[in-house]
């Protein structure tokens, strides 16, 4: 039997929201997102399949395999409505399982997600997968992030420590193969996000070197989007405070209601 997720909680606060984190990384880079956001809600950081201490566990693979496994895990836990949370990788697969279930999601918050266009600068990311020192990690974080950003070196000690598991290195190098495979990435078709309904707020950086912020402007009309200026793809280690400000407004946000089908008056 594989191990579960490794899921890191804080506060308890009447809202949960779950952190998904983009490839590469670990709950750990929501430290600063999360010293913003606790006490005034109950936060689950998750280590993504295939990271971590997640590293063995079921549904390392893609965003679908890892969409089901935290759902299933998130299921068993039995915690009613959730605020998803997801970066890059961990924007795919939020929104890969605000589409399976839709009713458990009560808000989407997606910074710089993937799956909204093919491209993806398919050599950086491959570079980070093979990054095993912590100059090298830092180089790429740095590369990642908008112009005059340095990362945090709490993170670049978290990822090394993480690196340094057994296997993580080579689960890493194949998941980044098969993500950006021809230097393209799989795209989430337009017309399901047309379906989703519950708040939904898209965060890109103006100077996002692995995802272009010219992604978002096939969004889905109902979709709110927050361009940061001059900031690039690491926006949960770039701007944390703003990050944890826009997490708690969409969260304050209704369910956008239903039409009704062609036909059918309203009671």
């Amino acid at each position: 039997m594989l191990p579960s997720l490794n899921v890191a909680e804080y506060g308890a606060g009447p809202k949960t929201i779950v952190l998904l984190h983009g490839f590469g990384s670990c709950h750990e880079t929501w430290r600063d997102v999360i010293s913003a956001l606790v006490p005034s809600a109950r936060l689950l950081a998750y280590d993504l399949p295939g990271h971590g201490n997640s590293l063995e566990c079921d549904g390392n693979g893609g965003a679908k395999q890892a969409a089901r496994a935290i759902l299933a895990d998130l299921i068993v836990r039995r915690l009613g409505k959730l605020h998803l949370v997801g970066h890059s990788m961990g924007g795919a697969i939020a929104t890969l399982m605000a589409l399976a279930d839709p009713e458990r999601v009560a808000s989407l918050t997606l910074l710089a997600p993937g799956g909204f266009g093919p491209e993806i600068n398919g050599s950086l990311l491959r570079r980070y997968a093979a990054a095993d020192d912590r100059n090298e990690i830092r180089a790429c974080l740095a590369a990642m992030s908008g112009p005059g950003s340095m990362p945090p070196e709490h993170v670049v000690e978290a990822l090394l420590r993480m690196r340094e598991r057994p296997g993580q290195l080579q689960t890493l190098v194949d998941i980044a193969a098969a993500m950006t495979r021809d230097d393209r990435q799989g795209v989430i078709p337009g017309e399901r996000l047309e379906t989703l309904n519950m708040p939904v707020m898209v965060v890109w950086g103006t100077d996002d070197p692995v995802l272009p912020v010219d992604q978002a402007e096939s969004l889905p009309a109902h979709f709110h989007l927050h361009h940061v200026l001059e900031a690039g793809h690491m926006l949960a280690e770039e701007v944390p405070d703003l990050i944890a400000e826009v997490v708690r407004r969409n969260t304050r946000r209704r369910r956008r209601a239903q039409r009704p089908a062609l036909g059918v008056v309203p009671g």
